[in-house]
């Protein structure tokens, strides 16, 4: 019996990803001392455009517009969102229309922050919808005003968490689990709990993933069982959040936080992105402060984004840790 040949890749001209990601040793006192060994997993370093986790959670969804033919898709997203960012990245580099729907119809008069002004730049039509509105996101209503306006349309969650990239972000899990050393406690920051869900599945059964919010009052909790009963028909792996590092919630970046950013970005010649990855290494620091992680804990940090200043560096001077 014969096999027809495998048909050329349909998101070749994304062009090559990096993958593992990377996984680096970083020398910080503030870790050390307490006996705890941090290391970065770089998924910031998967690919120039669709940057970090969000390469993960939109491939599946690319590779079946590919195999079903839709050109258009749409999905929605804060005025920060690092997930719109990539989707108009990769509609771009495939020829896709994409369509964002932002949350907070006010901002339609108001001039594009650099986020949105790269979505737009990359050829995402944007339309700003009314809070109260951007709340029924979840409703079937809602998914079929959405192809009543725009047509045909591949509709991609908040986040792109849905089954689909829960089981994509299982591979981050798998790659840690084989990794060397191995990490204990796989930390991340959290938006709408896709990648923690496929995290926690994909580790060892003696590692635990650890999810740090973003957003305030969130439920990230029930997100991640709701989300990983729907990939997996149940809980899989160890997983628990750490609360109360939101800097005054999504989009928030005090001062504190900033001088933080730089100071880590300085020792260590890692650009930090400040919605989400910022907030993760200071909880992290914190955490480790207050004892949360025993001596001789190796822990990482998945550095899921990069900062939205097109100038920041492009570096990455930290110790590898393995071969992934």
């Amino acid at each position: 019996m014969t096999t027809s040949p495998r048909g050329p890749d349909p998101l070749a001209t994304l062009g090559p990803a990096r993958l593992p990601s990377p996984l680096h040793e970083v020398h910080d006192d503030r870790f050390t001392a307490y006996g705890v060994r941090l290391l970065l997993k770089r998924d910031d370093l998967i690919h120039p455009r669709v940057i970090g986790n969000k390469w993960r959670k939109l491939t599946p969804h690319l590779r079946a517009m590919a195999a079903d033919g839709t050109g258009t898709l749409v999905t929605v997203g804060g005025a920060y969102s690092n997930h719109l960012r990539a989707v108009a990245a990769a509609g771009d580099l495939l020829s896709l229309r994409t369509v964002g729907l932002v949350r907070g119809d006010e901002l339609a008069r108001r001039p594009l922050n650099p986020s949105l002004a790269r979505c737009a730049a990359d050829g995402m039509r944007l339309h700003f919808v009314s809070r109260s509105e951007y709340r029924t996101r979840h409703d079937t209503a809602f998914a079929r005003a959405v192809r009543e306006r725009f047509g045909p349309a591949r509709l991609v969650p908040e986040g792109g968490s849905d089954p689909l990239a829960v089981r994509e972000c299982a591979e981050l899990g798998r790659e840690l689990a084989a990794a060397h050393p191995r990490p204990d406690v796989v930390a991340l920051a959290c938006g709408t709990a896709g990648t923690l869900a496929g995290l926690a599945a994909g580790l060892g059964p003696e590692q635990r993933a650890l999810g740090v919010p973003v957003v305030r009052g969130a439920a990230l909790g029930d997100a991640v069982r709701r989300l990983q009963d729907a990939a997996f028909g149940g809980r899989r792996g160890r997983w628990e959040l750490a609360e109360g590092f939101e800097h005054g919630g999504y989009g928030r970046t005090p001062p504190e936080l900033l001088a933080f950013a730089a100071d880590f970005a300085d020792r260590h010649g890692v650009p930090v992105e400040h919605q989400y990855v910022a907030k993760l290494l200071h909880a992290l620091v914190e955490l480790t402060r207050r004892g949360a992680f025993g001596h001789g804990t190796v822990l990482a940090a998945v550095v899921t984004g990069r900062p939205d200043d097109p100038r920041a560096p492009d570096l990455d001077n930290s110790t590898p840790a393995s071969g992934i």
